[in-house]
């Protein structure tokens, strides 16, 4: 399923054109690669997305439901960037 997909419907971004600016910018990581919206994820992919200050780290899975397959996460990390500006 493409990335942005994927944080759409997950509920990790709630636009998926804002997804797809993130990843267009290389602020998403599939596997520590930098992803273009369009990268397939696969169930036990590790996502990090740099949101601001923040770094979020998840691993990406799938549920079958109605004959479709859902992407769900669970949260890895979350750590504070520090800016010295």
């Amino acid at each position: 399923m493409r990335l942005d997909l994927v944080l759409k419907q997950s509920g990790l971004i709630k636009r998926r054109t804002v997804a797809k600016e993130l990843a267009e910018r290389g602020r998403i990581l599939i596997n520590d690669r930098v992803a273009k919206p369009s990268s397939e994820v696969k169930g036990g992919d590790i996502l990090e997305l740099h949101l601001g200050n923040r770094v979020l780290v998840v691993e990406i899975s799938f549920i079958e439901r109605f004959k479709r397959e859902f992407p769900v996460y669970k949260e890895v990390l979350t750590k504070k960037v520090n800016s010295d500006a």
